[in-house]
């Protein structure tokens, strides 16, 4: 049998909250989902745009619209300055659009990963004055630790608005406006905004002062189709606010009342906008917006979103399609030297733990040498984390890789790349992207390093689950063994994946309709964790297909019909072929072919059930 850990345990409808007992006459599995991720009363369920945190709470909001509002009536040069992923894109598209429709004099300038990183700095900040003379800057999804770049801009006079979401130890940048739900200060209850969400809240409060004034305005929710796309791509937590945010904005693309970016992307991916779901902005669009900054330069996926006819939409969607299919391939040789260097150098740690005595090959390059030194430590259990790097890997596709590597051996993983592979010395910068597992909170982990060693890393910021980091290439070394140590201090048990599930179907949950029911119950995602349930099947019939695939047709009790099941990539040596009892973990997922419909279950982990 699996080992599974219930998401709630109650059986019974009398021992649900009280509020839920109504829903759970109707059904039972709906009002134990909501249960077993803290909901307790219907309005916690709400949908509405009036249910939305107030933007007063905000700290910083009131100066930042002051200021903007002044600057849009003197006709003030505006310049917004992004950040090179999806909620960077979002989050400048949404300023450039609103702000163009209350009559601004607004350009935008998004900082080239590869030449000026992330961030205001200096150098960005001197970029923007060069190019469009600016006297007003507005940062969004970056600016929070931006202290040299807002000083550069004061020295010329320009007023510096920082609209951001990343999380801070430090004091805020002197700017004339900061608003951030993570900065110090703030008391906004909501603290799971993600860089768009920051500017909608902006730039909504924004447009209501100049209603309220007899001023051009604008009704910024009709911009939630770019809300939603950030949110959800930035893996924002799904807390009541952002859920209602991305319920509006998927709403408005089902109906197609949204970018012609969007839909020229979904028309690249070959998906319907009317059966869009959440997850798609993650797997589906956001991966297509993230390409243009990953392998090029955001400006294509930011043009992309404010296409305002169907052919340039067009053309620009072709464009980062192309940009993601190559992105696709050089991530795949990156994964794949990865998983290898992983497995060798598992090998090479047995062999150094059977014989002390054994050496690294002194043949090997320095790079080899150090993620020997590193992978030998995680696969002895002696540290807690995959660190990796190598002199031809891509900057641009290192926070996917170090995802996979996380996902696949359940341990906080951080991959580095050359800021400049024409530059490897021991003094030139490397580039890392760390992705971490719950229990672990990845920022705070790289700054207690930053703390006990203030000369290894230059420059860091993130989240709980992501962040990003610069060193220069010989602290590499120095950095992987202060790392390890500072996750050395965590107990045991956050190294231990838990696999949660929602328990077991009623028989009458097998059908098309709870199916899609269920899918638009809410919105479900990061911190809203999608349904995933389990249960003992009879195994009917099974196939492998592509020596990769698990076929199952499988039988429940009291369901009078064959329920299909599949397996994507599954180890096919791991098959009983003599199986007739399996538990699986699975989600309801709706299977079309040839335009009919079915129920299938998309298996998630599996056991076979030896009779005793």
């Amino acid at each position: 049998m699996l080992n599974l850990t219930p998401r709630y345990t109650s059986a019974r409808i009398d021992e649900l909250p009280a509020a839920l007992q109504p829903l759970a006459a109707q059904s039972f599995t709906l009002a134990r989902l909501y249960a077993g991720r803290g909901i307790t009363e219907p309005a916690e369920l709400e949908t509405q745009l009036s249910s939305l945190l107030a933007a007063e709470r905000l700290h910083g909001v009131t100066e930042a619209v002051r200021l903007l509002d002044a600057a849009i009536d003197e006709g003030q040069r505006i310049l917004i300055v992004g950040d090179f992923d999806c909620d960077g894109a979002t989050s400048t598209a949404l300023m450039m659009r609103a702000l163009t429709a209350m009559d601004a004099k607004v350009d935008f300038l998004v900082p080239d990963r590869f030449k000026y990183g992330y961030g205001l700095t200096p150098e960005i900040v001197e970029l923007g004055i060069e190019t469009y003379q600016p006297q007003m800057i507005v940062t969004v999804d970056n600016g929070i630790s931006s202290h040299e770049g807002v000083a550069r801009a004061q020295a010329d006079g320009i007023t510096v608005i920082i609209t951001d979401h990343h999380l801070t130890t430090k004091e805020t940048p002197p700017a004339e406006a900061v608003v951030n739900p993570n900065q110090l200060d703030c008391n906004f209850a909501s603290k799971a905004l993600v860089g768009v969400g920051v500017a909608f809240y902006v730039l909504g409060r924004l447009a209501k002062l100049r209603r309220k004034a007899g001023k051009s305005t604008v009704q910024v929710s009709q911009y939630l189709d770019l809300v939603a796309l950030g949110t959800i791509a930035d893996v924002g937590v799904l807390d009541k606010n952002n859920r209602i945010l991305v319920h509006h904005g998927l709403a408005a693309i089902r109906q197609g009342r949204c970018s012609l970016g969007i839909l020229a992307l979904l028309e690249q991916a070959g998906r319907d906008p009317k059966k869009l779901q959440a997850q798609d902005f993650g797997f589906v669009l956001g991966p297509r917006i993230n390409a243009a900054g990953r392998m090029d330069n955001m400006r294509i996926g930011i043009e992309c979103l404010l296409a305002d006819d169907w052919q340039t939409a067009q053309r620009l969607a072709q464009e980062l399609e192309q940009l993601n299919r190559t992105r696709r391939q050089v991530e795949g040789e990156m994964r794949a030297q990865a998983d290898s260097i992983v497995q060798a150098l598992a090998t090479a740690a047995t062999d150094i733990d059977d014989n002390a005595n054994t050496n690294i090959d002194t043949d090997e390059s320095a790079d080899m040498i150090i993620q020997h030194k590193t992978e030998k430590q995680v696969v002895n259990n002696h540290n807690r984390s995959i660190v990796l790097y190598q002199n031809d890997w891509h900057q641009g596709v290192i926070g996917i890789v170090a995802g996979r590597l996380k996902e696949s051996h359940y341990l906080p993983s951080i991959v580095f790349a050359p800021a400049d592979t024409k530059r490897t010395g021991d003094d030139d910068a490397i580039k890392g992207s760390a992705r971490s597992i719950a229990g672990v909170h990845i920022r705070d982990a790289i700054e207690q390093v930053a703390e006990r060693h203030p000369d290894l890393i230059s420059h860091f910021g993130g989240h709980a689950m992501a962040a990003g980091l610069t060193l220069k290439r010989g602290n590499f070394d120095g950095f992987v063994t202060a790392f390890n140590d500072v996750l050395a201090q965590m107990d045991d048990e956050v190294f231990a994946e838990q696999k949660f599930t929602d328990g077991p179907l009623q028989a009458g949950d097998f059908s098309l309709w709870f199916a899609e029911h269920l899918a638009d119950a809410s919105i479900w995602g990061h911190g809203f964790a999608p349904p995933i349930f389990d249960g003992v099947f009879e195994v009917l019939n099974f196939k492998i297909l592509k020596d990769k695939h698990l076929k199952l047709s499988l039988r429940y009790p009291d369901v009078q019909y064959p329920i299909e099941a599949i397996q994507f990539n599954f180890d096919s040596s791991a098959w009983d072929y003599r199986a007739e009892k399996v538990h699986i973990l699975f989600e309801l997922d709706i299977n079309e072919w040839n335009g009919k419909q079915s129920l299938q279950l998309m298996v998630k982990d599996l056991a076979v059930i030896t009779e005793v």
